[in-house]
């Protein structure tokens, strides 16, 4: 699995802080330490900067590359800042993103092809984000994947997010994301490939229960065959998961209860209570947690205590 480590993120105080006061050492040690837990590519958000994102985020880049030598994904909507950064990046990176909105796919395509980039591109229109797994594949085919062949830009490094929503408030977003991620791979030839924001399913949910939710979801998007996602690569349990399902680690009884609820989304099946050994908590958490983020039991901020 591809890790995009997510924690140079401009929404922490600790990152805002250290672009204000342009701490090199602060993003210097958040890079070394992410790619030492396992990330391959250092994410850098630095949200719309919109006046001084030409001047920051290069910068960042230069930091940061310095001491790891692993690709970077530019995470901003401002083009400028993205292409100053491109010009400066010694591995190829990654552009985060376009969506399917004409201005964006008119615009970021074409400095992703200048750069040689490969562009994460967003199951987003005009109107928003579908709920549906066959509209958002839809917009992949209709949208994105013809700007790219227009181009002549590969569509094996055209990255097709079909856009992780919280299971708070979004439930029925979470199976489809799910399902598209599957479906996307039979959209061309060769295949786009296929990233996750792993901890959007989690926003707006107490602290203490993001981790479950985001493993979880983990597993059965990998069980989608989802290529990549932004996580962060400092959760030692969605790290384990990860190697678990990778390694087919049944050593364990939770490792085993992960192999089944993988391989049952990747055979297009649900995990069955027959599964679980209700007599153990934290099996019975995954399984909970399996029903609402399939949409079959409603999520709230209870649900693990009912």
């Amino acid at each position: 699995m591809y890790i995009i480590g997510e924690n140079i993120h401009i929404i922490a105080p600790s990152v805002k802080e250290a672009v204000k006061n342009k701490d090199t050492e602060f993003f210097k040690t958040s890079a070394i330490r992410q790619v030492e837990h396992g990330a391959d590519c250092v994410d850098l958000n630095i949200g719309p900067q919109k006046k001084r994102g030409h001047e920051i985020l290069p910068w960042m880049a230069e930091t940061v590359q310095s001491v790891v030598d692993v690709p970077l994904c530019l995470d901003t909507t401002n083009l400028a800042a993205i292409e100053a950064a491109c010009a400066v990046c010694k591995n190829q990176p990654i552009i985060n993103s376009t969506s399917a909105e004409e201005e964006r796919l008119e615009k970021v395509p074409l400095v992703a092809k200048q750069y040689g980039a490969r562009l994460i591109g967003l199951a987003m229109g005009k109107g928003g984000i579908p709920i549906g797994a066959d509209q958002r594949v839809e917009i992949a085919m209709e949208k994105l994947i013809p700007r790219m062949v227009e181009l002549d830009f590969p569509v094996g490094d055209l990255i097709v997010d079909p856009l992780v929503l919280t299971v708070s408030g979004c439930q029925e977003y979470c199976p489809e994301c799910i399902e598209a991620v599957r479906t996307l791979h039979y959209a061309w030839e060769p295949p786009p490939l296929t990233n996750a924001g792993l901890s959007n399913v989690s926003n707006a949910v107490p602290h203490t229960m993001r981790p479950l939710l985001n493993r979880v979801y983990m597993v059965m998007l990998m069980g989608a065959e989802i290529d990549m996602v932004i996580a962060d690569p400092f959760d030692s349990p969605l790290m384990e998961a990860i190697r678990i399902v990778e390694g087919r680690d049944d050593s364990t009884a939770l490792g085993r209860l992960y192999l089944k609820l993988y391989d049952a989304v990747q055979a297009m099946e649900e995990l069955q209570p027959d599964d679980v050994d209700m007599d153990d908590p934290d099996q019975v958490d995954v399984w909970k947690t399996v029903e609402v983020l399939l949409n079959k039991v409603i999520y709230t901020d209870q649900y693990l205590r009912l």
